[in-house]
C-alpha cells in the first residue's frame, strides 16, 4: 500500500470509534483509519453503542456498512497501519 499513497479507492465502513472511522478498501480488503481530526468540514459526535457517527453541521450519519471513497494518506509497514482521508461528500 505504500506505493499507493495519494490514490483513491472505494471502501466500506467497518468500524466507528471515538477517534475515527475504519474503512475496508474493496479492491484489496486492506483496512485503514480515517481520523475525525482530518475531516475539516465537519465535526462528528460518536454513538459507540450504535456504531455510528453523526455530523453536527449536516446531520450526516456514518455507520457500519456505508460505502465511501477514501484516499491513502500514509502507511507504516512496521506498525501495519494505513491512514486514510475521506474524499469529501463521498458517502453513498
Amino acid at each position: 500500500m505504500s506505493q499507493m499513497i495519494g490514490q483513491e479507492f472505494d471502501g466500506i465502513v467497518s468500524g466507528v470509534t471515538e477517534w475515527g472511522i475504519f474503512v475496508e478498501i474493496e479492491e484489496n480488503k486492506c483496512e485503514g483509519l480515517v481520523r475525525f481530526q482530518d475531516i475539516k468540514s465537519e465535526y462528528f459526535d460518536v454513538e459507540s453503542a450504535a456504531f455510528r457517527a453523526i455530523g453536527r453541521k449536516t446531520g450526516k450519519v456514518i455507520t457500519l456498512g456505508d460505502k465511501m471513497k477514501v484516499k491513502v494518506k500514509f502507511t507504516d509497514l512496521e506498525k501495519r497501519t494505513i491512514d486514510l482521508t475521506m474524499v469529501e461528500d463521498s458517502i453513498y
